[in-house]
């Protein structure tokens, strides 16, 4: 029988370079030693679009809470890291880094999860007139945060923030020693920003499509459009494929529940209030997706996504096409639970408001068959990127 393990450097190195996978590659390295020293990021495609995975909650009776789980939907697998930067952190992400928030202090930084690169951040008592826009727990302060270029391949970025009681607009470039507020009368109750093509583009609540060009000393701003007016849920807005997308989503009032742990997958259901052992949650119902014209200045309804599929929630919002990777679904949104209020109210906590979303059919199906909850900090999608 062959030995594996005697296979040419050069070979193995040829092998390395064709894996497309991360969740492929992850395996290629725990073979033996010899695979193990051809996997490294030089011989690994980074620049291939990425499928995120569901960052689990951190779990707060383990022994080892440095140890995060990452759930694949391209195989089912549970994989560990070990991040220590993020124990007692609520956790958002762009691009591949996690942009944590201190839970009691609320100091801030840049983490690349798998790599272990840590920026540190301005502590968000640096924000203008924080004193009067601080929230009552300091780790619920930034709302969003989404980076303009992949601090693993540039020092020419920007990183903003949604942050405060109003959500406004803050700019951080490396090297500044505080955050720059946007001041712009408009850029405030801001629910979700992207950068496409060279501007940065956000939708408040309310509905408002706005975009803003941050590059000179003056900010110049315009209103797009409307999309749906005043929602009970959140807004998101993303790039897919050269075209911006707003999405809005609905959801219920609070309503008591329980947890059928016996059924295979598991499922939710509804209670009466007065029922020992009942849960109290709020359910996503719907979701409202609008392609933005830039040259009518429209947004046009539609429930057809083609072949690409959403990822939203606390991380920047994403698109990917589900034609290049196995288990994803065409014309479907995958969410996590972004309510930021069962963290804080909840004995439960957070987390249980995620599943996949089919526009054709308005059905949702859960994306993760298990139960990860936190008071601080829920599942989040993270684009695993080598840096």
């Amino acid at each position: 029988m062959a030995d594996w393990s005697e296979l040419q450097h050069d070979l193995l190195v040829l092998i390395a370079r064709r894996i497309n996978l991360i969740e492929d590659y992850l395996s290629f390295r725990t073979v033996c030693k010899s695979w193990h020293a051809v996997a490294t990021k030089g011989n690994f495609n980074s620049d291939l679009p990425r499928v995120p995975w569901l960052m689990l909650a951190e779990d707060e009776h383990d022994d080892d809470r440095t140890c995060r789980k990452f759930f694949s939907l391209y195989n089912g697998m549970v994989l560990k890291k070990r991040i220590p930067g993020a124990v007692g952190k609520r956790c958002m992400e762009s691009m591949g880094w996690l942009i944590t928030l201190g839970k009691d202090e609320g100091e801030m930084s840049l983490l690349h999860p798998f790599s272990g690169v840590q920026i540190e951040l301005p502590h968000q008592n640096t924000t203008v007139s924080y004193a009067f826009h601080r929230t009552f727990k300091p780790w619920i302060y930034i709302s969003k945060a989404v980076l303009s270029a992949n601090p693993c391949h540039t020092s020419d970025y920007v990183l903003v923030v949604a942050e405060g009681r109003f959500a406004h607009l803050s700019l951080w470039r490396p090297g500044d020693l505080l955050w720059t507020r946007i001041m712009e009368p408009t850029c405030k109750n801001v629910s979700d920003v992207v950068y496409f093509s060279g501007r940065l583009y956000t939708v408040s609540y309310g509905g408002y499509v706005r975009v803003y060009d941050v590059g000179g000393y003056e900010v110049k701003s315009h209103l797009i459009t409307q999309t749906v007016p005043w929602i009970a849920g959140r807004y998101y807005i993303l790039e897919s494929l050269g075209s911006l997308f707003v999405v809005a989503r609905r959801s219920s009032d609070i309503v008591p529940f329980r947890y059928d742990r016996e059924r295979i997958p598991p499922r939710f259901i509804t209670v009466e209030d007065d029922e020992e052992g009942a849960l109290f949650m709020y359910r996503t119902n719907n979701f409202l997706v609008f392609e933005i014209d830039l040259d009518a200045n429209e947004a046009i309804p539609t429930r057809d996504l083609g072949d690409k599929a959403f990822f939203l929630g606390a991380s920047a919002s994403l698109s990917v096409q589900a034609s290049q990777f196995t288990g994803i679904r065409p014309n479907h949104i995958y969410f996590t639970d972004t309510n930021l209020n069962s963290c804080l109210y909840f004995d439960h906590g957070g987390g249980l408001d995620m599943g996949v979303f089919n526009l054709a059919d308005g059905s949702i199906q859960p994306h993760y068959d298990g139960v990860s909850l936190s008071r601080f900090c829920p599942s989040i999608w993270v684009t695993p990127n080598p840096c």
